[in-house]
């Protein structure tokens, strides 16, 4: 079975490839997948992923695990676990305050 719906270029998009800003790592443009353009993974505190944070602000413009290889798999992995947790009646933690 083909993989190639893991994987998608937009090399037409003015940002193509993002994330390559100064103080970010270069990414290769021959591996950049875009598929996840928008991060499935934003509502979650524990992503997997290494984002920064300014005050309750989720700052994702540092993180490539969306766009390097094994970025599906991670992604699906991480969903999955988030699901899981749901069906056990345990709520994956959320962006927003602290709850005391």
């Amino acid at each position: 079975m083909s993989e190639q719906f893991k994987h998608v270029q937009n090399t037409a998009c003015e940002y193509f490839p993002c994330h390559k800003a100064s103080g970010h790592k270069e990414m290769d443009p021959a591996t950049f997948n875009c598929l996840f353009c928008y991060c499935p993974l934003y509502f979650l505190k524990d992503c997997g992923g290494k984002p920064g944070w300014r005050a309750l602000i989720k700052d994702c413009t540092g993180c490539t695990l969306p766009h390097a290889p094994g970025g599906y798999e991670a992604i699906q992995a991480r969903l999955l676990q988030a699901f899981a947790e749901l069906r056990e009646g345990k709520a994956p933690k959320t962006l927003g305050p602290e709850e005391e």
